[in-house]
């Protein structure tokens, strides 16, 4: 090669690390240059010794990026231009014949180069091979064809580089293999390969590329859609963008659709509801001609109400008020949906739009006028609607469900009942539309109001629906006084309905009363004739008395006429029969809960609701019927809230309940106990008899901790305090998820609000939260992960608590049984949990002065005195590691101690790792003012930088435990270094994927070195190693 040739390839690369450079005229510069040469193996060589020079830079330079692109440009330059398809179709059969055309000879040693080069030792390297090959494959035509044996050795590297430990080259190696799938094939490696990735690749960035990148197919699928509820945000955002972009409506089953929906448009982040909103919503209304009704059918509104509500609102929110009121072609020229009209899905959407449209305010209101007609015309249509039509009956559900094959009359049953559930769905739609009238009319509300009174009192209401009503009825009265005597009124007609006096007619009487009167005529004609006889004879003195014996005769028989046509006269008179059926009860007391609920918690307890309560709610305790006994339940537990000495009446019974009864009754029961307490608080047992508590079995070891924790309540009686301690500790253990979250949902706010202040109970609710068995309960983990954010960061007192619980924790957590699900429970988790709820700086109001004893300096004294106890157990290296990454004050008394304390350590501690941990701890420990200012300069800034990202985190999500077997890397100061795995978890860039690279959050050794890096000029140290290689 000439010199002319070797300047020709070095300017071209100099000029191509400058971005305002045209690297179309420098390639086409060069590739002229190219074709010219006979002999292009020196071309090859000194191309690819240019190349070099950019290939062992990993850091994203400008420049650098600028030379990979030119150079990918130049190399797709030689790739042959795509033949149009009436050119295919002519060349076909020569194609058979012949042997397939030769990749360009440069196209094919750049790629034989970078197949070579893909296994180096540097990850710059790597990383740059994966990026040159996705964006040479990138850059090719879409019908481009390469060799087979180039596809299957660019398949297998990549495939190979997918597994890389660095993110960066695994981003790379991912998007290469974009065109390589084969999404018909059930084996290809290339899918296989995405779908692991997807489902257990640790770095965010490179399941996010593999998303963008990923084919859909019913094979790959469930996995995009399990990336939507993926832990980091950027990943579920793209996931859904993915979802609008790629996947028609019609792919996705209903239950995913909703699935959807329901977790978009709930998530924490903004972000991921705005393409929810923004991009999936519109995507699925496209491809449905932009019909909002079939975008309803298309979701099972009838189960899934409330995120079909939110979807419409979010559709609303999109839509201009114009086109608004162009959708209400429905509607009659009395603004109402005609009754053979009405669908599960155009009510929704008609509430939905009266709805949003009443959250405008006073801007809403002529719109509103629009679509809602006045309030006595609704009233009277919602009232022609409930009445009318199929109503639900028990026996014909009970009917359905206890028969296994199905003929033809039964299947129109099942037709009947599913037009039952359909018409309790459009009435609960039309009903909560009340809430949308305009009710400042005196008549129309009237009307209203007489309309749910007999929707109410109907016996042919829905059970489902009398809350509702009951609730809409009571808005409509502002009056607490009012709202009792309105209520107790219905219940009195529901329950003592007036009807006719009827006596029950009695066969065997009225067969009887017969038989008597044929005797006595018989006897009276017998009597007759013999006075005949008589009268003949001249005997006057028998004929007197027979004379007398017939009057007497025929008064009884006068008598036994009157009382057979009594009993046969109808009832003229109307009485109250009392109803004590189940459903009965459960319509009373549906009401009765719902008005409890809606009174003010300042409305003392009146002789009404006194009679309510000795006439219903207290004979409903002990009915046979579960529902009614759980209702019960409910109406006693809010109507003791109103007042206390129902509260210490009471208080026993519902103690009892929520230990004996079913578990839903006893849910009920538990939750009236804890709001009694946050009520009232521990002093409402002062008064309770103690005598009536009923103690649960219990271990002595439990027995024990629950005096321990009774000694916190000394205002109370210490039995019947330990009696409810035992009981929601019992709780804490049940193998029912459901009354075990109640439990510890119940004790988390009664620590909470400082009713209770126990370090053993709030030990095991961290136990709780760490244990394996609750995993599956999301409820459970998430009030406890906010609750002990919350309750940390309030005070110093709680701090203090916490602080408390340290040991007895730890000490559970080491002395659990290899049988016991705590024995697999990351101890490191724990600690790094309660140092960090413990930090000084994490509190809402964090002290100003640096100089008092914070919580930490006690923790670092404990944890001293317990390496002391032994110091050769195990968790001595844990407690050792800890002792650094605590927040000490600059107090010097509590340093001298913990001076003192640590050269004690060092002398019986036996361990290599622990004592450099400790002689760490003495040199930080140090009083010397040089010391002093190296800690503020070097310790202390790191400290700093940590508290502000401890604050600025979310609660729920900076003491989330890890998926089990995996470990949380620590933050704090003084950790162990991490590995080099660990730390190449955090270069990645992202490039080539939709939106901006998350911010990680770096180790503090990370940082430091980050902080260090930044004082160098990297520029020699590339041209160096450029020049070495």
């Amino acid at each position: 090669m000439t010199a002319d040739n070797e300047i020709e390839i070095k300017e071209a690369f100099q000029r191509a690390q400058r971005g305002h450079n045209n690297k179309a005229k420098l390639v086409a510069s060069l590739k002229s240059r190219y074709n010219k040469l006979e002999d292009k193996t020196l071309f090859h060589d000194e191309f690819v010794h240019y190349l070099k020079y950019a290939m062992i830079v990993y850091k994203r330079e400008p420049t650098v990026e600028n030379v990979i692109e030119f150079v990918a440009k130049f190399a797709a330059s030689f790739q042959s231009p795509p033949k149009t398809e009436e050119v295919e179709e002519q060349q076909q059969e020569e194609e058979e014949e012949d042997e397939a055309e030769e990749d360009h000879p440069f196209l094919s040693f750049i790629f034989n180069f970078l197949l070579e080069s893909h296994k180096a030792n540097s990850h710059a390297v790597r990383f740059r091979v994966c990026q040159l090959i996705n964006k040479l494959l990138g850059s090719m035509a879409e019908n481009a064809q390469i060799d087979d044996d180039l596809f299957d050795r660019i398949h297998q590297a990549m495939l190979i580089r997918v597994t890389d430990k660095f993110p960066n080259v695994r981003i790379q190696a991912a998007l290469a293999m974009t065109r390589l799938q084969q999404p018909k094939d059930a084996d290809c490696p290339t899918i296989n390969a995405y779908m692991l990735i997807l489902e257990n690749d640790t770095n965010a960035e490179v399941r996010r590329a593999v998303l963008s990148c990923i084919a859909m197919s019913p094979r790959t699928l469930p996995k995009v859609l399990k990336r939507t509820r993926d832990i980091k945000e950027n990943v579920r955002k793209l996931a859904y963008q993915v979802l609008s972009d790629k996947v028609h409506i019609k792919a996705l089953t209903i239950a995913q659709r909703v699935s959807l929906l329901q977790q978009g448009l709930n998530d924490t982040s903004e972000a991921v509801r705005e393409v929810v909103c923004g991009r999936l919503i519109p995507a699925w209304l496209l491809r449905l001609d932009g019909n909002v009704i079939d975008l309803l059918h298309r979701l099972d509104v009838e189960n899934c109400a409330e995120t079909a509500m939110n979807t419409l609102k979010a559709i609303f929110k999109r839509t201009p008020s114009e086109e608004l009121l162009q959708n209400r072609e429905q509607l009659d020229n009395r603004k109402l949906i005609p009754e053979e009209s009405l669908t599960c899905e155009n009510v929704l959407y008609w509430r939905a739009l009266c709805e949003f449209i009443k959250g405008k305010g006073d801007e809403g209101e002529e719109m509103l006028e629009q679509v809602l007609p006045d309030a006595a015309t609704y009233a009277d249509y919602l009232c022609g609607y409930l009445k009318a039509g199929p109503v639900f009956s028990e026996e014909l559900f009970l009917y359905l469900k206890a028969v296994p094959v199905l003929s033809e009359e039964q299947r129109a049953d099942f037709n009947q009942l599913e037009l039952v559930m359909t018409k309790e769905f459009i009435s609960r739609q039309l009903v909560c539309l009340i809430s949308c009238l305009d009710t400042n009319e005196e008549g129309g509300r009237k009307r209203v109001l007489a309309v749910l009174q007999d929707m109410l009192a109907l016996p042919q209401t829905p059970s489902s629906l009398v809350s509702l009503l009951t609730e809409k009825l009571l808005t409509l009265i502002p009056d607490d006084h009012r709202r009792i005597q309105t209520v107790a009124e219905i219940i009195s007609d529901v329950r003592e309905p007036i009807s006719e006096a009827s006596r029950p007619v009695d066969e065997n009487e009225s067969r009887r009363q017969q038989v008597q009167l044929a005797e006595v005529k018989v006897r009276i004609l017998e009597a007759k004739q013999t006075l005949e006889d008589c009268i003949t004879a001249q005997d006057f003195g028998q004929a007197a008395e027979l004379k007398d014996s017939i009057t007497n005769l025929e008064g009884r028989k006068n008598q036994i006429i009157q009382e057979i046509a009594e009993n046969n006269q109808p009832a003229d008179k109307e009485v109250c029969a009392e109803k004590n059926d189940p459903e009965t009860l459960l319509r009373c007391l549906t009401m009765c809960a719902e008005l409890l609920k809606q009174m003010s918690i300042k409305t003392r307890i009146g002789p009404t609701i006194s009679a309510l309560m000795s006439s219903l709610i207290l004979p409903s305790i002990a009915n046979a019927h579960p529902a009614v006994r759980n209702m019960a339940v409910v109406c006693l537990g809010t109507c003791t809230l109103h007042s206390k000495e129902l509260a210490k009446t009471h208080l026993v019974l519902l103690l009892q309940i929520a230990q004996l009864d079913e578990i839903k009754i006893r849910i009920s029961a538990l939750r009236a106990v804890v709001d009694l307490l946050l009520l009232f608080s521990f002093q409402l047992l002062s008064e309770t008899a103690p005598t009536q508590m009923s103690q649960p079995t219990q271990s002595p070891e439990k027995q024990e901790d629950q005096i321990a924790l009774a000694e916190d309540k000394g205002d109370a009686p210490e039995d019947t305090t330990q009696s409810i301690l035992v009981m929601l500790s019992e709780f804490l253990d049940s193998e029912v998820s459901d009354l075990r979250t109640e439990a510890a949902e119940g004790l988390a706010k009664l620590i909470y609000t400082g009713c209770i202040s126990s370090a053993k109970m709030l030990s095991r609710l961290v136990l709780l939260w760490y244990n394996p068995v609750t995993e599956d309960d999301t409820r459970l983990r998430h009030c406890l992960g906010v609750f002990f954010q919350l309750y940390a960061r309030e005070s110093r007192v709680h701090q203090e608590v916490v602080e408390e619980s340290f040991l007895p924790t730890i000490r559970t957590l080491l002395n659990a049984p290899a049988t016991s699900p705590l024995a697999e429970v990351d101890i490191n988790n724990v600690i790094e949990l309660l140092v960090e709820l413990t930090r000084p700086s994490a509190l809402i109001k964090p002290s100003t002065n640096t100089e008092e004893v914070c919580v930490h300096d006690y923790l670092a004294v404990r944890m001293c005195g317990e390496m002391l106890k032994d110091p050769t157990a195990p968790e001595v290296r844990l407690y050792a590691k800890t002792l650094s990454n605590l927040e000490l004050s600059r107090e010097e008394t509590v340093r001298e101690d913990l001076q003192t304390l640590l050269q004690q350590l060092v002398q019986v501690v036996k361990d290599r790792v622990c004592l450099r941990a400790l002689e760490k701890m003495m040199h930080q420990l140090l009083d010397s003012k040089e010391q002093a200012e190296l800690l503020s300069a070097s310790a202390l800034q790191p400290l700093d930088v940590n508290a502000d990202e401890a604050a600025t985190d979310d609660p729920s999500k900076s003491a989330k435990r890890p998926k089990r077997g995996q470990r949380k890397v620590c933050t704090g100061k003084g950790g162990r270094k991490p590995s080099r795995r660990a730390e190449s978890s955090e270069e990645s860039d992202g490039e080539n994927v939709p939106e901006s690279t998350p911010v990680v959050r770096p180790t503090r050794r990370a940082k430091t070195a980050a902080l260090e890096k930044t004082k160098l000029d990297l520029n020699p140290l590339i041209n160096q190693e450029a020049n070495v290689s």
